[in-house]
């Protein structure tokens, strides 16, 4: 899911919006400093995810609480451990190499200094550069000196991070049409840390993806993970999707009370009602009027502000 620039402030934070698998090991984990809070951001009491009531929506910190630190990284990971939110969503690519890394665009112009570091690289893609030089970048800079050196982290490490805080994962395989082969290297490395195991499978991993296919490789390599579609499918043909996701999750933009039931009148391939997870949600007005409509979970920069709208 794309999201305009976020900065530390929750105004300025608008937005948009199987087993043993090939995969290299991308060997020690980066150590990011925990970040210092901005006290302000704090909404007391702090309660975690999983001490929500049933009748409330599950929110997930959307590349972590990426309106207080640099999205799809570690520092972000921290803050929503500090606000107190069990659920994360990033986004995974791969790089020249096959390592599976964590960052959202295509390219790595936007929340990194590649264009600096390796002038003569144009456009930047996430594919063509290795890890070892993504490893290199500075993905926080842009977002406040405070953050400068705050490095890309590979999906190891970042699994690594939510094992370490007690968090989920909602993980989106970005754009799969570009890294044939993702969904395995994905497995792979969640197989590797431990995140494929049954307890991780039954209620603390989903994997999403606005590729259709992609969600139906997921499913058949490991029928037992629970899937998430991104998009907003007519009606008629969310009995086909219901084949191989779990989940519906659509923007905000658009969404309506009848399409939340359309969807929960469904079961998936679990035998269970299919959920709706809405995005991007960022002003208290918009938490509160996809509540309404009975959506699952709200995936937002700001989960502190979506939690204080939707509990209060």
């Amino acid at each position: 899911m794309y999201a305009g620039t976020a900065t530390a402030s929750v105004a300025a934070a608008a937005v948009m919006g199987a087993g043993t698998l090939l995969m290299p090991n991308p060997g020690t984990p980066v150590a990011d400093t925990p970040l210092t809070r901005h006290p302000v951001q704090q909404v007391a009491p702090v309660r975690r995810a999983s001490d929500a009531a049933a009748d409330h929506p599950r929110v997930y910190a959307h590349r972590g609480a990426s309106a207080y630190a640099p999205e799809n990284t570690l520092r972000s990971v921290d803050e929503a451990d500090a606000l107190g939110f069990d659920w994360v969503e990033n986004d995974v690519q791969l790089t020249r190499d096959g390592v599976v890394v964590v960052i959202h665009d295509t390219d790595l112009k936007r929340t990194t200094n590649a264009e600096e570091v390796f002038p003569d690289r144009a456009p930047w893609a996430v594919k063509d550069f290795t890890a070892a030089e993504i490893s290199r970048l500075d993905a926080g800079g842009w977002f406040g000196p405070a953050y400068a050196g705050t490095r890309v982290p590979t999906l190891h490490q970042y699994l690594k991070r939510l094992g370490h805080n007690g968090q989920n994962l909602l993980l989106e395989i970005k754009s799969p049409e570009s890294y044939p082969g993702i969904e395995r290297a994905t497995l792979r490395v969640l197989g590797e840390e431990g995140w494929l195991d049954t307890s991780h499978v039954r209620s603390r991993l989903v994997i999403q993806s606005f590729g259709a296919d992609s969600l139906r490789t997921v499913h058949s390599l490991r029928p037992d993970v629970v899937t998430g579609f991104l998009g907003a499918p007519a009606v008629s043909e969310l009995p086909a999707y219901a084949a191989f996701a779990d989940q519906i999750n659509p923007s905000y933009t658009g969404l309506s009370g009848s399409y939340v039931t359309a969807v929960h009148a469904l079961k998936g391939p679990h035998g269970k009602a299919l959920q709706v997870n809405s995005w991007t949600v960022n002003d208290a007005a918009a938490a509160r009027r996809v509540e309404s409509m009975g959506v699952d979970g709200i995936i937002t920069n700001a989960p502190d502000v979506v939690r204080a709208a939707t509990r209060g």
